[in-house]
């Protein structure tokens, strides 16, 4: 029987950006003339994002936001190491990377085989990182190798498909050269200092942007645009029970497993009633209050427009994780909020560990 490790994470894209750039969605808003000015302008803010924001536009701020987030990078790279699995199963989302309009698969199970990525070369639109400079200094020609094990990814098929879980898989890309952002930055944000990451990928792919996936294609648009809305995701009840048919596959393999949930929070970009300035931060207290209680039955039933409304589309691929920790009975054996108003997504990490 395999043993598995949950671990939750942020794949937050201006964290690839030097400091003076992390604020720069919030800067996309501010430019957006179709967002009344009253709200674009920093007097009208509350008191801790104009705080955030400061004198130098965050830039002091973004300093800060980096250290919090790698002090939750390197507690759960460790974690991981000490884990020591055999494969990282990675639950992100596509942002029109790789599934585009001619098909949006609800989740997919990606088996690819080994592959070498260019993060800096291949970003395209959604990670923010085209032709931008990195904080690592690495050149468009840098590239690296991510192991994968498309064996183990076609028993999880199966083992998903047999459950009733009517999973699509995939061999090899569509659309996009590589690995969507969500399961890219998730690499490369575990391998911060550049030590290495040679443990195998199996990436699972969910539609977390339902009616914006195609019609916003994913990410940023003038809070005027107009587009017919697409069909919706799926229900979080769905990706709970995703999440709890997963741990039953990956406890019947030979296999060592870590689920890694890999997204932010309540993104100020896709919420509305922020005017798309800030995230819903009330909204990620409340999920994050019910999180720590343990209170699974609350968040599996949690209304999909719900997370629609607070920005946190993303929060499906949690889901699929704590359906995951449910069936498994693994508690919650570490977490931090790292809160902001200026660097548009509350972040979350988490680690739970099996019980042995």
């Amino acid at each position: 029987m395999g043993e598995v490790l949950g671990l939750g994470l942020t794949h937050y894209p201006p964290l690839c950006s030097r400091d003076e750039r992390m604020a720069d969605i919030l800067r996309f808003a501010l430019a957006d003339d179709s967002i009344p000015a009253e709200h674009r302008r920093p007097e009208a803010w509350p008191e801790a994002m104009r705080t955030e924001w400061g004198d130098d536009e965050g830039l002091s701020a973004a300093a800060v936001h980096r250290a919090r987030l790698l002090e939750g990078f390197h507690r759960i790279r460790r974690s991981l190491d000490e884990f020591r699995p055999d494969i990282v199963v990675i639950i992100g989302d596509d942002q029109y990377e790789n599934f585009r309009e001619d098909v949006i698969p609800p989740y997919a199970v990606l088996a690819y085989d080994d592959i070498r990525l260019h993060p800096w070369r291949d970003a395209h639109h959604s990670s923010v990182m085209t032709g931008k400079p990195n904080v690592w200094g690495e050149s468009a020609d840098h590239s690296l190798e991510i192991r994968g094990r498309p064996a183990v990814a076609r028993d999880i098929a199966s083992g998903l498909l047999a459950r009733g879980l009517d999973v699509a898989y995939a061999y090899r890309p569509l659309h996009h050269p590589g690995l969507s952002h969500a399961f890219l930055n998730t690499i490369l944000f575990l391998d911060y200092d550049r030590a290495g990451f040679d443990y195998p990928v199996v990436p699972i792919s969910v539609n977390c942007y339902g009616s914006a996936v195609i019609s916003r294609r994913g990410f940023l648009t003038t809070f005027d645009a107009a587009a017919p809305p697409d069909p919706p995701s799926p229900l979080p009840r769905r990706l709970f029970e995703l999440g709890a048919a997963l741990a039953e596959v990956l406890v019947e393999l030979p296999q060592r497993a870590a689920i890694v949930a890999s997204s932010s929070w309540s993104h100020a970009f896709l919420c509305d009633k922020t005017w798309r300035i800030r995230p819903d931060t009330t909204s990620d207290r409340a999920l994050y209050a019910t999180m720590i209680d343990g209170d699974y039955a609350s968040m599996s039933s949690m209304p999909l427009a719900r997370l629609v409304d607070a920005g946190q589309q993303e929060l499906l691929n949690w889901c699929v994780l704590w359906g995951a920790m449910r069936r498994l009975d693994q508690p919650l054996t570490w977490s931090t909020f790292v809160e902001t108003s200026v660097f548009n997504s509350n972040k979350v990490f988490a680690t739970y560990e099996p019980v042995r």
